[in-house]
């Protein structure tokens, strides 16, 4: 059936965007058959882009033939959309089909208010890094998807990066404000120190090339150093030298560690208003 542990089943994918595409590539990658995924995504179904031969493509959920019975149903859809597009798959709850959300803000509440209380479902904060196999997924399950299915979900995020649990969903707000919405803060960090190599003189070309490797490349050797990020900043600012006279502007008061928790506090706090 397929080289993933766990899936004894055709898998539902419904929304192919950045996301679901991501998914999707990794899973194929990790070992399951084309034929064995079903994608739902209205946008692909007169061009299907990135989807690969073999994958079946339908533009809404009537198409989805009767017999049809999904191992886990993926929502990869913005939340905005959930209220809409959950109550055509309540059919497979029978099934016994595992939902798997990968919705910001979108509790597992919803789903076993909209599905049925009986429902099997986990919930996945994923992030963009997932396209290039480097994402991180945090996941949290209700208390009817069993072992075997919080299994199946942890194995299909672990395609695109690494996996970790929550016992408690009301921390996953926590979550999506530091890995979910956390891309974006490195993405302005690489804006930012392009802008200051600007500010000091460099050409605006190479200032982004250092920027951009810089960062990319302490992200790596973070990844795969024995040491932690602490004594790897340690390692790399001499005393009196050009580090520490910068470190002491960023670690001073005001500095970047209270921007970046308020920062956090904010992403936070708007996740459980999107939740509420």
């Amino acid at each position: 059936m397929s080289e993933m542990t766990g899936l004894n089943g055709p898998l539902l994918l419904v929304g192919c965007g950045k996301m679901g595409g991501a998914l999707l590539g990794g899973w194929l990658d990790q070992g399951i058959a084309a034929d064995q995924v079903l994608v739902v995504e209205p946008a692909l179904d007169a061009d299907r882009g990135a989807v690969p031969a073999g994958v079946t493509v339908l533009s809404d959920a009537d198409g989805i033939p009767a017999n049809f019975a999904p191992a886990v149903v993926v929502f990869a859809v913005k939340p905005q959309v959930m209220g809409a597009v959950v109550p055509s798959y309540g059919r497979f709850v029978a099934g016994d089909a595992v939902f798997l959300s990968i919705a910001a803000g979108t509790p597992i509440r919803f789903f076993e208010d909209v599905l049925g209380a009986a429902a099997a479902v986990v919930r996945v904060m994923p992030n963009t890094p997932a396209a290039v196999r480097r994402g991180m997924s945090v996941l949290c399950a209700n208390s009817h998807a069993d072992q075997d299915q919080q299994d199946l979900c942890a194995a299909l995020m672990a395609a695109v990066g690494d996996t970790a649990w929550l016992t408690d969903e009301g921390l996953m707000d926590a979550v999506t404000a530091v890995s979910g919405s956390g891309p974006a803060y490195v993405f302005h960090l690489i804006e930012c120190l392009a802008q200051a190599a600007v500010d000091v003189g460099l050409a605006p070309d190479l200032a982004a090339r250092l920027a951009l490797q810089t960062v990319s490349g302490s992200g790596e050797l973070a990844r795969t150093s024995a040491d932690d990020a602490a004594q790897l900043r340690i390692n790399v600012t001499s005393p009196g030298g050009t580090t520490q006279a910068a470190l002491e502007v960023l670690m001073g008061d005001g500095g970047l560690q209270p921007l970046l928790t308020a920062a956090v506090r904010a992403a936070e706090k708007r996740g459980r208003e999107l939740g509420a």
